[in-house]
């Protein structure tokens, strides 16, 4: 584990390259999404096979999220897109960099790649889309279940869910519930600056969007192939919102795939000086 200071807090980053002394082809960046989820959905799925196919692979807990520190407020999505820029300052990766989000950390990249256009050479959207007026209405109903159904009333909710999820799932929902009741993430997300279709549209890096094809999510996949000049969508049938972790097979096949069209494109990724 290793702690890295951006200034106001600390993150827990975790950073694995090729073996064998082989040389690193480009730098991928993997940002996991909210509440419940950690860099740790990364390093057990695709990012031992992006190391092992020669990139530098850099995966970060949010802030408030898995083993970072966890202050009181500074959760709204420009936030995000601050600490992931100070990071990348701090470890001296120089950019353009490869950018994969799951869910949220997919509106991470994205909110990235628009305001810093010349530093991100893909983005990979794994069950995710750009930060848009709809997006921020959606969060917010889901951040008020979240507070009214599990942080206020957290000793029924965990029964339930350990009696019908495991104890592995109530033990994720606990700190959801901690993070959700003992900050201001639930206010600040829905309250988060959106970018408009013009914005969207002025992201010129090639993007990939991955759905499960059960998930709502999938039905945004037209809309986003619509606004971006150089965007590819895939629907994995039988699969929700968790398909990063349950097809890390296939989803990682398509993404390894957007990197090295980049890469041959001559969108080389950058490496840590």
């Amino acid at each position: 584990m290793a702690m890295v200071d951006i200034g106001e807090l600390r993150l827990h980053v975790q950073r694995i390259g090729p073996r064998d002394g082989r040389p690193v082809t480009g730098t991928v960046v993997l940002v996991h999404g909210l509440l419940t989820d950690s860099l740790a959905s990364y390093y057990f799925t695709v990012a031992p096979a992006f190391a092992a196919a020669g990139l530098d692979v850099v995966m970060y807990d949010l802030r408030g999220h898995g083993r970072s520190e966890r202050p009181p407020d500074g959760y709204t999505l420009d936030d995000g897109i601050d600490d992931l820029r100070a990071l990348l300052d701090r470890l001296a990766v120089t950019g353009p960099v490869h950018l994969v989000g799951n869910s949220y950390g997919g509106t991470i990249a994205f909110g990235y790649a628009a305001r810093y256009p010349g530093q991100v050479a893909s983005v990979s959207l794994i069950e995710s889309e750009p930060a848009t007026a709809a997006w921020a209405s959606k969060l917010g109903g889901i951040l008020d279940r979240v507070m009214t159904q599990l942080a206020y009333n957290e000793p029924d909710a965990l029964a339930w869910i350990t009696a019908n999820r495991g104890h592995n799932t109530a033990r994720l929902a606990r700190g959801a519930a901690r993070l959700a009741r003992d900050t201001t993430l639930g206010k600040d997300i829905p309250a988060s600056r959106v970018l408009t279709d013009e914005r969207i549209g002025a992201v010129r890096c090639p993007v990939l969007g991955v759905y499960g094809g059960d998930s709502d999510l999938a039905e945004l996949a037209p809309r986003l192939r619509s606004l971006l000049p150089d965007c590819r969508t895939v629907v994995i049938p039988g699969h929700e919102h968790s398909v990063l972790v349950e097809a890390a097979g296939t989803v990682g096949g398509h993404v390894l795939a957007l990197i090295r069209g980049a890469l041959a494109a001559g969108r080389p990724g950058a490496g840590a000086r």
